[in-house]
């Protein structure tokens, strides 16, 4: 790594690069460049042109995971590989709760470390060790001390724990010796919406920053009654506080939206005030054109996750009428890259093909494709409407490539540079992330914590705690075959 050695009085920082992009797939790659970062005010103090320095380094601006859920490991290893969301959820809970520091610690830590720097977070599963509230603070130091900056979405539901039915219903569809398991385990009464809220607006009194944004989370229609959806709604509204929800993940859950909202889910959200510019809806898989035309009306952002969907059998979102019917899309993770290794850059190389187009049709330009992965992901994080381009006076998210590894065998100078991004940039190109001002990666080292160690000592808890003698695991592949009968015979849209 080569960076200028002249550095401006602090609190300014420069940098001299080969290659600058400043509108990635839009305006040419800058041949030599300076920028000037304010480190204190996060932001481009200075940008300009400067002689080639011959160090090879090419720079963007940052990239922005629109929707994850800060898993401490990967799901292929609790043995969910390949299963459709509908049983894959249930195999999250067949392993014990860990330090919930160290959880987000080694979650953030990966992100960042694979080109990550603003980062979704629907907090899905608690880890249990401690309170709710002390669990979102040591989320909140997890975050701060790696510099990542987050949104932090509570999550929040009250129905549905087993199917999209109604649950006593489907457990008389389980098999005898698994129904008590179940109802045991998943059936238990849920918190008030109320209260909810309430524990949801605490964490935000406590924690909420702006490197902290935290959101409302409501799961997932299916998952919330309408008392609790129209609660958020009221609450976002008076708050102006954003809120993160799934939507119309999978196959079945379109076929429950159907049967539960004639008038439309979409209108639905619509109707009860939920959908506005504070909402994130994350995947809208089998969205309809109608639908896509007033989620593009009301200003909300659809965060695609395009290996996630892949990876658990939900389909492919069809992100070409999204942008067609002018909705503004933005690019996660959701936790699942295609390798279940966190690669924002391989992730947005697979968006951009996947949606492209055929032929001499071009469905989807790479300048949508970098807007995806950067700019309407700042927003969803952070809640900022900047234009996510390198000029003075932005802020300053910055990733910077190695160009020498990306571009050994370049031949012809009028080359685009940006084509060598989109075709075969990885993590291991990655030089340096800055956030807000602030590195965070740098030499493939995660600068504001020992990821190794944090990572190994994660893992020797969790190992330390599994119990043999639990049958939660064996009953969570029974169930898992038990819900492949009740979703293939049409079960969850409930008895006539």
């Amino acid at each position: 790594m080569t960076f200028a050695s002249h550095l401006a009085p602090a609190p300014l920082e420069r940098i001299d690069v080969d290659w600058l992009l400043a509108q990635p797939a839009t305006l040419p790659a800058q041949h030599g460049a300076c920028i000037t970062i304010n480190r204190e005010e996060g932001r481009i103090a200075q940008l300009g042109a400067s002689a080639p320095t011959g160090n090879g380094l090419i720079v963007l601006p940052g990239l922005a995971n629109a929707h994850d859920h800060a898993r401490a490991i990967c799901t292929s290893a609790l043995g969910a590989f390949d299963r459709p969301l509908e049983s894959w959820l249930f195999y999250l809970g067949v392993v014990p709760g860990v330090d919930p520091y160290l959880a987000a610690a080694s979650a953030f830590g990966r992100s960042v470390l694979h080109g990550v720097g603003r980062l979704m977070v629907h907090y899905t599963r608690l880890q249990g060790t401690v309170d709710p509230l002390s669990e979102a603070r040591a989320v909140a130091a997890a975050a701060r001390d790696i510099g990542v900056h987050t949104g932090f979405a509570v999550a929040l539901r009250d129905r549905h724990p087993v199917s999209y039915a109604d649950t006593a219903y489907t457990l008389r569809h389980l098999p005898d010796e698994l129904r008590r398991a179940v109802s045991t385990r998943l059936d238990s009464p849920p918190m008030p919406p109320s209260a909810q809220l309430a524990l949801a607006d605490e964490i935000a009194r406590h924690c909420h920053a702006k490197d902290f944004n935290v959101q409302y989370g409501p799961a997932g229609v299916q998952w919330c009654t309408r008392e609790l959806l129209e609660l958020i709604a009221e609450r976002s509204a008076q708050t102006g506080r954003q809120v993160h929800m799934h939507l119309l993940e999978t196959l079945y859950q379109r076929e429950w939206a159907d049967r539960e909202f004639p008038q439309g889910i979409v209108r639905f959200l619509h109707d009860i005030g939920l959908l506005s510019e504070r909402l994130t809806l994350a995947h809208c898989t089998y969205c309809r054109p109608d639908e896509l035309a007033l989620i593009a009306q009301s200003g909300a952002i659809i965060a695609v996750n395009t290996s996630s969907n892949l990876s658990l059998r939900s389909g492919i979102a069809p992100v070409a009428q999204m942008v067609a019917h002018g909705c503004k899309v933005a690019m996660g993770l959701d936790g699942m890259a295609l390798d279940d290794d966190d690669d924002a850059l391989r992730e947005l190389r697979l968006l951009y093909h996947l949606h492209k187009g055929r032929g001499y049709e071009r469905t989807l330009s790479r300048a949508h494709a970098w807007e995806m992965a950067s700019r309407h992901g700042r927003y969803v994080v952070s809640g900022l409407a900047e234009s996510a381009k390198l000029h003075s006076g932005e802020v300053a998210d910055l990733l910077v490539l190695n160009g020498r590894a990306l571009m050994q065998d370049r031949l012809f100078d009028d080359d685009d540079v940006f084509d060598f991004v989109l075709a075969r940039a990885t993590a291991q190109h990655i030089d340096r992330v800055i956030v807000d001002g602030q590195t965070i990666v740098s030499g493939g080292r995660v600068l504001g914590i020992d990821l190794e160690t944090i990572s190994a000592e994660m893992l020797a808890e969790l190992r330390a705690k599994i119990d043999a003698s639990d049958r939660w695991r064996a009953d969570v592949k029974l169930l898992d075959h038990a819900l492949e009968s009740f979703y293939s015979q049409g079960l969850h849209l409930g008895c006539c």
